[in-house]
């Protein structure tokens, strides 16, 4: 076995990248508590066309999600098809996190 096969191994499933002060901020939006405090947060941290820019991949999380066709999503959020693209890629081939927060606001919808 190879040096580079045991190291898969020991790897969790859905192994996010190492990014200096990731931990710290993961752990700031953990001890918000409730919409109106991560919104405040959010504001702070980015810019509005980043905020726009999330805001949007999310929306596109979500649509793609609910079985709506590229060109659709496309023209709804008012983006490209290469956007949507991406998203979609992130959505089944990332680290799990559009997953875990799409299963987690259906269930608190109640869908």
């Amino acid at each position: 076995m190879t040096a580079m096969a045991d190291e898969s191994k020991t790897e969790p499933e859905h192994a996010v990248e190492d990014v200096s002060g990731l931990d710290d901020l993961a752990e700031a939006v953990l001890v918000l508590r409730n919409r109106d405090e991560a919104k405040r947060f959010l504001r702070d941290l980015c810019t509005l066309g980043e905020l726009e820019a999330l805001a949007h991949r999310w929306q596109i999380a979500r649509l793609v999600d609910d079985g709506r066709s590229y060109l659709d999503i496309a023209e709804t959020v008012h983006t490209s098809t290469a956007t949507v693209t991406r998203v979609a890629h992130w959505l089944r081939h990332g680290a799990g996190g559009y997953t875990l927060a799409l299963e987690r606001t259906a269930r608190r919808r109640g869908a």
